[in-house]
């Protein structure tokens, strides 16, 4: 049985990679840091014998060296990291950190540990490390690396410390460069699940409005359900290399609006510009989303768009979700979500 140890276990990749993994028979153990609070949520459906939760941090070497030890894993995916790009500018230390340093920890335990040879590693990279200009390069395996945040920057260290490890202890070391992707379990600060979110409250009387953003900012979105499938394709590879992992299509906030609300019965028009530019439900003219000046970053990423065609080739990887679908996969499963929210509002009026 192959023994496989996940960071960020609790997280959305983390959870859809530990229920792909037990069906492929793996013994998996999983890292989560303690909160007071139950951050489980997203895995606490999974009852298995073959599955192991273990407390520790990325900011703690001593802790993953001993789980290193105490596992010997087959393979390690890193998946944990401050991944929130926005939130990264308000806290950027501890991001480079955790989501720079923390990959490095990794990294060193295997080779300290006598397991560069034997453990495979997956290191979870970003979209983010492209500078994401209007009118750039579709971005592939050999596209210029030029982050625009804290996030990017913290995951270029991580990107670069494992293609070094790669080439200089011959650790079975890859990148992933994963381009967006979502799901009913992606956390509700980004700007997927709040747009799926407010749908699903709007159309039952629970909220008024959605405040975003750049409404014209583009991103390739998948689903990450599909993107797991490719991190565990690239550790059964005869060879150990970098693959992008994209749809190869990109589509606006504004048209992710324009989806999520359409799932719900609204038809959105679009009126002014910029900041001034608001969405109004054709039906009944009333204004369900704004743009707000506080949703903008220091520094723009404007479009991503990811070329998958070396993932095709060696990994015979292909997304099989399309946009529009994982669209209303989250609205209906947010529309869950809300309807229980409600009833739960109305039981404690009566």
């Amino acid at each position: 049985m192959k023994k496989a140890f996940i960071t960020g276990v609790t997280g959305q990749d983390g959870s859809y990679l530990v229920e792909f993994l037990l069906e492929k028979g793996y013994q998996v153990h999983g890292l989560q840091r303690r909160s007071a609070c139950s951050n489980q949520e997203r895995i606490f459906q999974i009852k298995n014998s073959n599955f192991f939760l273990h407390y520790g941090d990325l900011g703690d070497s001593g802790n993953l060296i001993s789980l290193l030890k105490e596992i010997c894993p087959d393979e390690v995916y890193n998946l944990a990291a401050q991944s929130d790009v926005g939130i990264s500018w308000k806290i950027p230390e501890y991001t480079g950190n955790i989501t720079g340093l923390g990959v490095l920890r990794i990294l060193e335990g295997l080779r300290v540990l006598g397991l560069a040879k034997k453990t495979k590693f997956y290191q979870a990279s970003t979209s983010e490390l492209f500078s994401g200009k209007p009118g750039g390069p579709i971005n592939d395996e050999n596209t210029a690396l030029e982050p625009q945040s804290p996030y990017g920057a913290a995951k270029l260290y991580g990107f670069w410390i494992t293609k070094i490890y790669r080439q200089a202890y011959q650790m079975f070391a890859c990148n992933g460069i994963l381009h967006n992707h979502e799901s009913p379990r992606r956390g509700e600060n980004f700007v997927t699940r709040k747009i799926t979110l407010a749908a699903a409250k709007i159309s039952l009387g629970i909220q008024d409005k959605l405040l975003l953003g750049n409404l014209l900012a583009k991103r390739d979105w998948g689903y990450a359900g599909d993107f797991i499938e490719a991190m565990w394709l690239m550790l059964q590879a005869k060879e150990p290399d970098d693959f992008i992992i994209a749809t190869g299509q990109n589509h606006s906030v504004k048209e992710f609006c324009e989806i999520a609300f359409k799932e719900v019965g609204f038809e959105i028009i679009w009126q002014g510009e910029g900041v001034n530019e608001r969405g109004i439900d054709k039906k009944s003219g009333k204004v369900i989303v704004e743009v707000s000046a506080d949703f903008f970053r220091p520094a723009e990423v404007e479009c991503l768009l990811g070329d998958n065609s070396k993932a095709r080739e060696k990994l015979g990887w292909a997304p099989k979700t399309s946009f529009e679908q994982l669209v209303k996969i989250m609205v209906q499963s947010d529309l869950i979500k809300a309807k229980k929210e409600l009833q739960l509002k109305n039981f404690k009026n009566s």
